[in-house]
């Protein structure tokens, strides 16, 4: 192996805070990086207990272990004496060392605490054992996985003080040969007439969560940021206090495509509560609410709001399901309620297992949102005659 510096390297070597998810595609140099920091932070510091964890020992010897053997002697730092390959634990001079074991080994789950901690794919491993491993870790916290589905990270870590997100791709490692850059975009073209590569290549070509079979959205797509030139159009809210999250999502028009930008998605908030956030947020533009809470909407007016009921026919919701699914869909990077949504909503089936025009999972707070304020782009012809000033 010859260790080179790449941009995934860099990028990984910024990241600050206590959890850091590393999310990517194939080929993006996820482990090797993560590892190459690890190594150079054991041999520069005394005394680090680091652990790196992944679903069994022979996935840690296939990948994990191998690579970290491989870097260290690329480096020319590997002493044998220095490796007990009973324990899998390998001892720098310092007294540092970086031991390897499974989570299917219950007592190591349980037993001593470490300073630092690797998860490797951690899309493999159990939630639980995320917490057994992460009460007993004083330091930094990696976790590194491909975004085949939704899972724990999204929806327990993702967006929560202290944690950074990342996602790497190919582009990432320079260090890649082209032979394999070439094979990887193959998929590119594939993925333009075969829903099977559409899906190989958002998760292992682009690093961005696949889409579930059977989900109600299936084709959207992720942008970092909005672009200039993109016209915001107005946003869509859906009320919610001690069960449901009152969001708001912004809906932009850019050339032929419409991009959603989460804004708000928060418990507990009273209409006053969220008169304060468009006012401190100054959105003055029209927003499209839902038209089954009409005092919510008539108080949200009286405090000089743009606001009016979205207009509601049989079957609405598959409708704007639909409208979303006709137009090209993007999501912006931080929308992170928006795009978990997304990807557990799924169409319901019966008992034969034939799919029903019924959507199934937790209730969408920002679909719906997302899709009143669409809807009402697309479809209603008395857009802003309801708005009481």
């Amino acid at each position: 192996m010859i260790v080179k510096k790449t941009q995934a390297l860099n990028k990984l070597r910024e990241l600050d805070s206590r959890v850091k998810i590393v999310r990517g595609g194939t080929s993006a140099g996820k482990t090797i990086c993560i590892l190459l920091i690890l190594i150079d932070y054991a041999i520069k510091n005394k005394g680090k207990e680091i652990s790196v964890v992944s679903e069994s020992v022979p996935h840690l010897r296939r990948g994990a272990l191998k690579d970290f053997l491989s870097i260290l002697k690329s480096l020319g730092r590997y002493k044998d004496s220095q490796y007990n390959k009973s324990t899998l634990k390998y001892i720098f001079t310092n007294g540092s060392y970086i031991e390897f074991f499974s989570t299917d080994q219950p007592d190591k789950l349980r037993g001593a605490r470490r300073t630092d901690l690797y998860i490797n794919e951690c899309n493999n491993v159990p939630f639980d054992a995320y917490q057994q491993l992460t009460v007993r870790t004083s330091g930094s916290i990696w976790l590194d996985y491909n975004p085949a589905s939704i899972f724990w990270v999204d929806k327990e870590l993702v967006g929560k003080e202290d944690t950074t997100f990342i996602t790497l791709t190919y582009k990432d490692n320079e260090s890649l040969p082209q032979t394999i850059v070439k094979e990887i975009e193959k998929a590119r073209e594939k993925s333009k007439t075969s829903t099977y590569w559409s899906n190989w290549w958002r998760v292992y070509g682009l690093g961005l969560t696949g889409n579930i079979e059977g989900a109600c959205i299936p084709d959207w797509k992720e942008i970092d940021k909005i672009p200039t030139e993109a016209r915001l159009l107005g946003h869509g809210l859906d009320f919610g206090y001690s069960i449901d999250n009152s969001t708001i999502i912004s809906l932009y028009k850019w050339n032929n495509a419409y991009i959603y930008d989460e804004i708000l998605c928060k418990k507990g908030m009273l209409n006053r509560d969220i008169s304060r956030f468009l006012t401190q947020s100054n959105i003055k533009e029209t927003i499209v609410a839902d038209s089954a809470e009409p005092k919510s909407i008539a108080e949200l007016q009286t405090y000089g709001h743009s606001i009016y009921g979205v207009s509601k026919g049989r079957d609405s919701v598959v409708y704007g399901l639909n409208l979303m699914n006709q137009n090209e869909i993007y999501v912006t990077a931080k929308s992170k309620n928006l795009k978990r949504e997304l990807s557990g909503y799924i169409w319901a089936k019966d008992k034969e297992g034939n799919q029903l025009q019924k959507p199934t999972g937790e209730h969408p707070d920002c679909i719906d949102a997302a899709r009143y304020v669409l809807t009402d782009q697309l479809e209603n012809p008395n857009k802003g005659k309801y708005f009481i000033y």
